[in-house]
């Protein structure tokens, strides 16, 4: 059956990052940054044009119906019950990390994250003048897991302040357990480390396991806890820069949007808003049918993946649309391993490197396109693997 996702559409010339490609990349498929080749839900476009359509674009601030079908969201999905009054409003969640940041620790101050791990983690770290402290995941070649003794041992020698968890986990796809984030969040209690809890892929999530929200594991947890979240992945709405930052704690909720408003920052785009409250309001059947697309793709390319035997190896996916690739086979440098994929098997992914050293021999791939773009990339890697005799 024909789907809505099958549908390629032209994203040339229109400003996409993902899609500009630079000189020598010509004929490449770009599947790298996460962002989706799909069309936002019906609904969504009705009210981007409605909006148009009044034709004033001044400043707006939402009304309390807003909040609340943000919270409805995750109440019915996740079955968290979050409170209009948590919410503070941003421009997205890389933005709200940074005022974490900047809010809760002090120049110098270190910071914990778990790498491989999404890299403007570091970058915000670095830029804001605090120190990274990494707490390695564990890689037995079929799953990612938690150092528990590295992470404690971590923010007992560095006197940590702050953990940035990545929930669900890109890159690696690991869909954390209720377990696991207790345990994590335990130790944090118990050493007075503040959890940033970025759960903007929390929608992405396959079948066989289940997204926790990390503050509603307990009510102490969720204290101590800014929990970010987002639509802009969900329903591919990224340039609308539109994030939702829940803070239960009133002393941290105060202290958080001191900080926010030193950025000068008081209402958000508004066009963002609107499309926000129409894709919470409408678009629970087409993120249900996404990750069912999604399901398909990650089926397609595991069984190409397969006839490698090995030399490429999926790391397999519990949730998000962004695959981790064991490239370690190949025997290459990073760098030549990036080559090798766009000179030799025309794809543009992510350098596994860029994540921490351990994404070293890795390349991320983003499959949230039309299958037919799947069958094309994974025939275009067969065929230079053949060719390099490997």
């Amino acid at each position: 059956m024909q789907s809505a996702f099958d549908e390629i559409i032209n994203r040339e010339h229109t400003g996409s990052v993902k899609h500009t490609l630079r000189s020598g990349e010509s004929g490449v498929i770009p599947m790298w940054v996460a962002d989706m080749d799909f069309r936002v839900p019906e609904q969504v476009t009705e009210a981007l044009a409605a909006v148009a359509r009044h034709g004033i674009f001044g400043y707006t601030d939402p009304d309390e119906s807003y909040d609340h079908m943000v919270c409805g969201w995750y109440r019915r999905n996740f079955g968290w019950e979050a409170k209009p009054e948590w919410n503070i409003r941003t421009p997205g969640v890389v933005f709200s990390i940074a005022c974490t940041i900047r809010a809760l620790t002090s120049e110098g101050d270190s910071v914990l994250i778990q790498q491989p791990v999404y890299y403007p983690f570091m970058e915000i770290i670095r830029d804001n003048g605090r120190r990274i402290v990494v707490n390695e995941l564990r890689f037995d070649g079929g799953k990612y897991e938690i150092d528990f003794a590295d992470f404690e041992g971590k923010i007992k020698a560095n006197r940590v302040k702050l953990f940035i968890l990545c929930s669900p986990h890109n890159p690696v796809g690991r869909v954390w357990t209720k377990d696991e984030l207790s345990r994590m969040g335990e130790i944090c209690l118990k050493h007075g480390v503040y959890v940033i809890s970025d759960e903007i892929h929390s929608d992405f999530v396959f079948s066989g396991h289940r997204h926790t929200v990390f503050a509603d594991v307990s009510p102490a947890l969720a204290n101590i806890t800014i929990t970010c979240t987002s639509p802009m992945k969900t329903f591919n709405l990224a340039g609308l820069q539109t994030a939702n930052i829940f803070i239960v704690d009133a002393k941290l909720w105060s202290v958080f949007l001191k900080e926010y408003r030193k950025t000068g920052y008081a209402f958000l785009n508004t066009a963002g808003l609107a499309a926000t409250k129409a894709a919470y309001l409408h678009g629970q059947s087409w993120r249900d049918e996404l990750i069912a697309y999604l399901e398909e793709n990650v089926a397609c390319l595991r069984m190409s993946l397969a006839e490698t035997n090995g030399v490429v190896k999926l790391t397999p996916p519990e949730g998000t649309y962004l695959m981790w690739l064991d490239c370690r086979r190949l025997m290459m440098s990073d760098t030549e391993l990036n080559r090798f994929f766009i000179k030799k098997a025309k794809l543009k992914l992510h350098k596994g490197v860029t994540f921490g050293k351990s994404g070293s021999g890795f390349m991320r791939m983003n499959i949230a396109c039309p299958k037919s773009t799947i069958e094309r990339a994974v025939g275009n890697l067969k065929n230079a693997i053949k060719e390099a005799g490997v």
